[in-house]
């Protein structure tokens, strides 16, 4: 491969040939930073009070696993209903009407301005701020439908909806600004053509915003991950945080058993991070930089055959030459 790209090379007079530039500091920090990793390893592992026995013992623990699926239900269903409530917003936002940016703008503001665990507190005592849930004609005592709020919004749907309602207001400036980056131009193309804006917005638009979206979005659902600890305020019992704390509290071993709710975490984050990779490459299709005149991947010239770099630049020379006489 080397003795093919140097038979490739175009023959330039007076080539300089440079000597590449030693860094000397990056080796020495690295070495330094290799070494430091090395020893906090080491100290981690051979630290008789982390209690590795009892960390491997509960690592599988069926009440650690249920906790998991129940923080993947969480995690998933609230992006969910956030994902489809941000995208309402950010067309709220930029629309028009002056009533819908107003509703846009004050959901927003209010679910970004109140901290998470107290709006987790609040929709766990939904039940006693609202106890019947009633459908009927406004401002009359007339109902045509009634039910217990207990029976509706249980700890899970609260807790759903909690999270989900939270990530809407900031998912809303995440999509909103994936939409501003797309170039108005192309809207107004689609409306010449006589498409509906509805449909401009699902065929033109968001596909394009996609590639500006996809990496914060995905930050957000490692958040939303992590977040989902936080549900004990519903109260939501089921989670995998509270999982490890109730076995903790049984045995008196916390710390082993933080470590084991750390480790199923970082496993599940690295999961979702490698997902997210794959989202960034499929949606940036076309986008990604690419390397020109590479003899071995790039298409050559038309009109001669393959494998001779030089050719290729006489080529571009000559086009140019004749451009330059007509």
């Amino acid at each position: 491969m080397a003795r093919k790209s140097k038979e490739n090379q175009v023959e330039i007079p007076n080539r300089i040939n440079a000597l590449p530039v030693r860094h000397t500091a990056t080796v020495v920090a690295g070495v330094v930073v290799a070494l430091l990793a090395l020893m906090l390893v080491q100290g981690i592992v051979t630290n008789e009070r982390f209690e590795w026995d009892v960390v491997w013992r509960y690592l599988f623990n069926e009440h650690v696993l249920d906790g998991i699926g129940w923080t993947l239900i969480l995690t998933v269903a609230s992006m969910l209903i956030a994902v489809v409530l941000s995208v309402l917003l950010a067309v709220m936002r930029s629309s028009g009407n002056v009533v819908l940016r107003g509703v846009s703008w004050f959901w927003i503001w209010f679910f970004r301005g109140t901290p998470v665990y107290t709006q987790l507190v609040f929709w766990g005592l939904f039940s006693v701020l609202v106890p019947k849930l009633s459908l009927g004609v406004p401002f009359t005592s007339i109902e045509f439908w009634s039910v217990d709020s207990q029976q509706v919004l249980t700890a899970g749907v609260a807790a759903v909806l909690g999270l989900a309602l939270n990530e809407s207001a900031y998912l809303a400036e995440i999509v909103r600004a994936g939409i501003e980056a797309v170039d108005t131009g192309q809207g107004e193309a689609a409306k010449a053509l006589g498409m509906r804006g509805s449909l401009i917005m699902r065929r033109i638009v968001l596909p394009q915003a996609m590639r500006i979206i996809v990496p914060p979005v995905g930050n957000e659902t490692i958040g939303m991950l992590k977040t989902t600890s936080l549900v004990l305020a519903v109260p939501f019992t089921l989670d995998l945080q509270f999982a490890t704390n109730a076995i903790a509290n049984r045995i008196y071993k916390p710390i082993p058993l933080l470590l084991v709710a750390c480790i199923w975490y970082l496993v599940i984050t690295t999961v979702l991070m490698v997902l997210q990779s794959r989202l960034e490459k499929h949606f940036g299709k076309g986008f990604e930089q690419r390397s020109i005149m590479a003899p071995e991947v790039d298409p050559h010239f038309p009109g001669k055959t393959s494998g001779d770099l030089k050719n290729d630049v006489d080529k571009v020379n000559q086009s140019s030459w004749v451009g330059l006489n007509a």
